[in-house]
């Protein structure tokens, strides 16, 4: 295990789209591990290094509420995009007022997490890349509160607030018991042709241990 950090994130909304739902966005319980990984990668990521989600303490209640959104209801397809790369004349333009729609959200609100992760060193790592070197970045921006870009739950319009726990701090969850939060997205394997993988978390007093799946631990 390389050099690992805990990380207080929260926000006022959050959005984790369960897959299977099409037309409509419904959130997961709690945020998934590709998430988390998200917002750790938007502080601080370069090749050389991977995020691995260890363990995800949910310390607020789950609460849920339902809004409505504006979306566009399409996008511009690739084959536009090619013909444009190629020189081709046309349109890339995508317009809002006509292809607006409203769609209903069942979101997540007053979010509180404690992501409990670690970086492994990767093949593409050089000969000045090293542990301490990515550690000590990584723990200054959590520290002042910087990052590449504005991590978010799930959706940009849902900012995630975040800074570092140092030792001895230990925020403590609001869950007690166990609970079984059903088949859960973990991430994509993108070197095994974008294939997804999900796993089934328990929910123990809180704290929900996440397997490397890409190292075999347990998941589908």
């Amino acid at each position: 295990m390389g050099y690992g950090v805990k990380l207080l994130v929260w926000g006022d909304y959050a959005c984790f789209t369960r897959p299977e739902m099409k037309a409509e966005r419904v959130s997961y319980d709690v945020i998934t591990p590709s998430a988390a990984q998200g917002i750790l990668e938007a502080i601080h990521w370069k090749p050389a290094i991977r995020w691995v989600v260890d363990r995800i303490t949910v310390l607020n209640e789950i609460r849920f509420e339902n809004i409505r959104r504006n979306e566009v209801a399409g996008k511009i397809p690739a084959r536009n995009i090619t013909t444009a790369m190629r020189g081709g004349s046309i349109d890339l333009h995508q317009y809002a007022a006509e292809e607006r729609q409203q769609r209903a959200s069942l979101i997540l609100r007053d979010v509180a997490y404690v992501i409990e992760a670690h970086f492994e060193m990767t093949e593409q790592a050089g000969p000045t890349d090293t542990e301490e070197k990515h550690y000590n970045i990584a723990l200054r921006k959590m520290r002042q509160g910087k990052c590449f870009h504005r991590p978010y739950f799930g959706c940009r319009e849902f900012p995630v607030n975040f800074r570092l726990l140092e030792a001895g701090e230990e925020p403590i969850s609001c869950h007690k018991g166990e609970r079984d939060l059903g088949w859960m997205l973990w991430g994509i394997d993108y070197q095994n042709d974008m294939t997804p993988l999900f796993f089934r978390p328990t929910m123990k007093d809180g704290v929900i241990e996440v397997p490397d799946l890409l190292k075999g631990g347990e998941g589908v």
